[in-house]
Order: structure tokens, then sequence, then C-alpha cells
């Protein structure tokens, strides 16, 4: 069985897309996220994934805001450009487009709506596979998107050469310890729902797709850091103190969530496109009340205050 040539790992924030009050496509603003998020360390960006609203971009959009990423990046972290279509050729055009604006790989999701028998989701696979040079990360969310990328499967892809990691969002932590067994290491396992991302890394994950990294980047990295060096008391002070906002990765109205803790730690704002809607009343406050108390508790600022 060959081994994943998968280079990426790390803290991989799914980043968010940013609008103006009009709602039209904002490139400056969402490039100062981008870079913003660099400058922080992390290990990489996914473009346009479902933190970055891909469905709610037109086709052109989405290819505006890879380029912003490639160009911002400029070479500093990998850039992965979420490919998310209605049907296989729009979703192997996307990657071949993706490929000509320079990102370095591509997260390919099934198409969406409608709900493929295997067979289908592997042919869909292999077809945007086929499609392109680039290295490409499997997007398993069974609870978003309603189809789930079995062991099976799985076994269907170990001969696709650029198939290289899976972003798993699964909830059941066991998945990570599947794979591998099943694997060994064809594939690099990312963990991908914040809820269980710490789960995931001690059981094998290369690395984090995380949603709330783009409001709380440093202690996202010092969760990666502290697991790295085997501190497993450190990771869970980070992890429990975190959890209440990670839990947020896990609902429907996650973009909306992220999107203002985003807003309240200064770093974009809680515009969302239709047919989302920012969060209202009990929700809004609930959600604000979270992330300001995270703010005020935030273990990085309590380590410095120690030192």
């Amino acid at each position: 069985m060959p081994t994943s040539a998968c280079r990426w790992q790390g803290v991989i924030p799914a980043a968010t897309t940013q609008f103006k009050p009009d709602f039209a496509l904002d490139i400056d603003a969402t490039q100062r996220v981008q870079d913003a998020l660099i400058r922080d360390g992390v290990h990489g960006l996914i473009i346009i994934g479902t933190v970055g609203e891909n469905n709610s971009l037109e086709p052109d959009e989405k290819q505006a805001v890879l380029a912003a990423a490639v160009e911002v990046a400029a070479g500093r972290v990998p850039v992965i450009a979420g490919v998310s279509e209605l049907t296989t050729p729009r979703a192997m055009a996307f990657a071949r487009s993706a490929e000509n604006i320079g990102a370095t790989g591509l997260m390919v999701l099934p198409a969406m709506v409608y709900v493929p028998t295997e067979a289908e989701l592997l042919a869909h696979f292999r077809m945007v596979a086929a499609s392109t040079a680039l290295p490409v990360m499997l997007y398993n969310n069974p609870p978003a998107y309603r189809v789930s990328i079995s062991t099976q499967a799985l076994a269907g892809l170990v001969e696709v050469p650029n198939v290289v990691a899976v972003k798993e969002s699964a909830p059941d932590p066991r998945r990570f310890t599947d794979l591998i067994n099943a694997f060994g290491d064809r594939f690099a396992l990312f963990a991908g729902l914040d809820d269980v991302a710490l789960e995931g890394l001690l059981l094998g994950a290369r690395g984090w797709v995380s949603g709330l990294t783009n409001a709380f980047p440093q202690e996202s990295l010092a969760l990666w850091d502290a697991v790295q060096r085997g501190d497993l008391a450190r990771a869970l002070q980070i992890y429990r103190w975190f959890m209440p906002l990670l839990h947020l990765d896990a609902g429907h109205d996650l973009v909306q969530a992220i999107k203002l803790a985003e807003a309240v730690m200064g770093r974009g704002t809680e515009r969302v496109r239709m047919p989302r809607m920012p969060l209202t009343g009990t929700r809004y406050e609930e959600v604000r009340r979270m992330v300001e108390r995270a703010a005020a508790t935030r273990p990085t600022l309590v380590a410095a205050a120690a030192a």
C-alpha cells in the first residue's frame, strides 16, 4: 500500500470570507483576515470551505477569494481550496481553475444536495482528482452533508495517487483509529470537528482543520504545540477552556457563530450571505457572552501573567 505524500500538518483554519455592508465581496478585508492568521503562525489556510461560505459565492467570486489568498500567502503557508459544487463537471472545472490560480491543494467535498451511492461518490472523487495534479484532501462530514465516506469507499481510492488526506468531521473519534488500522499512513488524517480535535490529534491526526482558530489562533496553536511536545496537562487545560466555543463548530449555525466570535475579537465582521443571516436575540447574546468570557480568561494570557 502506498504511503501518503501529504506534506500538510498543524493548525489549518478554515478562513472566513468577508463581505461589505451591501454583501458584495470584500477582497481587502478577506485578505486582512488571511494575512492576520498567517502572521499569527497558522500552518496553512483552507479557503472557501464551509466557513468560507463556498456555496454562497458565485464562480468568479470563488476564484477571486482564492487568488487573493494565494497572493497574500506568498508561499508562506499552503493554500488549500474548497471544492464544493452541485455536479462533478463543475467540481472538475473548479479544480482546474484552482490549480491555474496557484492553490497548493484541494479539499474536495461530495457533490452538493444529491446523496450519492458509494459508486457515485467514488466516481466523483476519482474524476475530480484526475482533473488536476494538485494533492487532494477529502472532506468527510456526514452530519452536514448527509454523505459518509466509509472505510470501504476509501479502500477504492487507495490507488489514486493524489488523494493524500482526509478531513474527518464525523463526531465519532473512533474513526481515526479505524482508518489508521485499515490504511496505516496511506491517508494523512486531519481533525475536522473542533470539539473532538484533541481526541483526533492524540489518536493520530496530523493536523487540525479548525473553525474557531479564526477567533483564537494563539490558543489553537498553543494546543497543537502542547500535543507535539507531549504536554497533555497543558493540552487539557487549553482544551477545557476552549470547549464551550469549540462546540459552536458542531452547530447548524457554525458560520454565523464563528463570524460573530471573529468580530468580537476584532478580526472580521459578522456579515454572512443569504440564506444565512447573522445571529440575533438569545442566540446572539449567548454566543457573544461566551466569546467575551473566553477572551477574559485566555490561557495564553494567564500563562503570560504568571511568567
